[in-house]
């Protein structure tokens, strides 16, 4: 049951579909910080830094040793700051023809299914034809389903980031799943920010600076199945050995990073209260008991390196850490992300949650085994 991961940043997809019961066969990403992170958390994954338009799925499939027809599937997250609302929403962004490169690939190497993620301004009538144009290359040969907004807060994520995902089976597997089959159980049970942050170092010294300093003791969270996905469930061949290590016997999580802030702005977010903003950093104070909006990831260096706002935690005058957006997104304490908090943050606000992509997958695996 292989999968490869397309635009694979970090690996939110990845972690779900390894949690679902595949194997993530093969990865592939340009940015190569991304592409280190993924290397650490996925030790046994085949790594390809490349250009996904640079790629012949044909020859892939090839180089992977995999038979026409027998590859389980091909996930990914093709860049979607073309097609954001809050961005520039540029039509004629080079990265939007990467979402048509998605589905190139797919009908190259013909998987039994694909599940593409995007932001909802995809779906704004602007980008109808690069839709198009994408759904071209698999029209024939899969059935598609009906694009479907979902927001991970739905699914037990603390977070409301909200995506849409397109998902296709080939016509041959005769696969009976529609949208509705993907809707949340009424069983699963929301996690509010104060549970996903439990457990993890409130006090943060501004001088944990470097990668060491970021390693602090943290407890597992509240919660049954949020505890399971933030500390347990680590699929064989998955985690970086020696951080997993480090958890269970020291009970030491890395990326609680220190921020430095001036007298000035320490008293400007002394007098948010939350859910309000800084009128200055536009940095919101995170609601106790209600979810974490979307963390956003800046821009790469070759878009000026923007630092996305972060926001406020929820009862310390500061902007949360990496460790804190990685639980508010759904991530293990034993994940791995840049030793940088710029990076780490880009890699996070990028990433799908894996409580989301697990819940998914999960659905997919049952449906084609």
């Amino acid at each position: 049951m292989n999968v490869i991961d397309l635009f694979s940043g970090a690996g939110g997809l990845s972690l779900g579909a390894a949690r679902a019961g595949f194997s993530v066969r093969c990865a592939i990403e340009l940015d190569p910080q991304a592409m280190n992170v993924h290397c650490i958390n996925f030790p046994e994954t085949l790594h390809f830094q490349t250009d996904v338009s640079k790629i012949d799925g044909n020859r892939l499939r090839k180089d992977l040793g995999l038979k026409n027809g027998r590859l389980a599937g091909i996930i990914g997250g093709p860049p979607c700051q073309g097609f954001s609302c809050i961005g520039k929403r540029a039509v004629a962004d080079k990265r939007n023809e990467l979402f048509v490169e998605f589905f190139r690939i797919v009908s190259e190497m013909q998987p039994r299914f694909f599940l593409a993620e995007n932001v909802p301004g995809i779906m704004n009538d602007r980008n109808t034809d690069v839709r198009n144009e994408a759904f071209k290359y698999v029209k024939s040969k899969y059935t598609i389903l009906s694009p479907m907004s979902i927001s991970a807060h739905e699914f037990g994520a603390p977070t409301k980031r909200t995506r849409v995902f397109f998902i296709g089976f080939r016509k041959s597997e005769k696969v009976g799943l529609f949208p509705d089959d993907f809707s949340p159980s009424p069983s699963i049970k929301k996690v509010h920010v104060r549970e996903a942050l439990n457990g993890l170092p409130l006090k943060i010294d501004p001088t944990w600076q470097d990668e060491k300093a970021s390693w602090r003791k943290a407890k597992s969270p509240n919660g049954k199945e949020f505890s399971r996905a933030i500390r347990g469930n680590i699929p064989l061949g998955v985690g970086d050995i020696q951080s997993i290590r480090r958890l269970k016997k020291e009970q030491f999580v890395s990326g609680c990073f220190g921020t430095v802030h001036s007298k000035e702005v320490l008293f400007r977010y002394s007098q948010i209260r939350q859910g309000e903003r800084d009128a200055i950093s536009k940095s919101c104070r995170l609601i106790e008991d209600g979810f974490c909006p979307t963390i956003r990831a800046g821009t790469g260096r070759e878009h000026g390196s923007f630092q996305a706002v972060r926001p406020l935690h929820p009862t310390e005058n500061r902007v949360i850490t990496p460790r804190e957006a990685a639980r508010l997104q759904g991530f293990p304490d034993w994940f791995q992300f840049s030793p940088t908090k710029w990076h780490s943050f880009r890699q996070i606000g990028n990433s799908v949650s894996p409580i989301l992509a697990e819940y998914i997958l999960s659905i997919i695996f049952q449906a084609i085994t």
